[in-house]
């Protein structure tokens, strides 16, 4: 597995972990029933405190991506409810969708872009 972090990114450490693991998962890098590094491991690999990584596997846990198995630790389950993940992303579309407005972002041009970003998943 190959996670990099961007140290002078104004996002949290955690949330580029969480973000590349799922992005992992939607690339098909990552598949249903996979171990991730335990948490020293992947702490010891990436060179950040084991507390950041604890909280993007919490975090991950608690959206559906993975479950804590007491035997192989964090392993890749996609278990989140369809309508609840539905109702998240229209609840951060709306706001995306408002900035692209206001910025004068065409309908077509946000339909080009989640289309080209769509295909890396496929």
């Amino acid at each position: 597995m190959y996670i990099e972090i961007d140290f002078s990114s104004e996002e949290a450490l955690y949330l580029q972990l969480r973000n590349q693991i799922i992005i992992g998962i939607a690339t098909s890098q990552f598949q249903e029933g996979d171990a991730l590094p335990s948490v020293r491991q992947l702490a010891d690999t990436i060179g950040i405190n084991m507390h950041t990584v604890n909280k993007a596997y919490t975090v991950l846990k608690q959206e559906g991506f993975v479950k804590v198995d007491r035997r192989k630790g964090a392993v890749i389950a996609i278990d989140i409810d369809k309508l609840r993940a539905l109702e998240e992303l229209k609840s951060d579309l709306r706001v995306l969708l408002a900035k692209s407005r206001c910025k004068r972002i065409s309908r077509q041009e946000i339909h080009e872009l989640i289309d080209e970003i769509y295909e890396n998943y496929e």
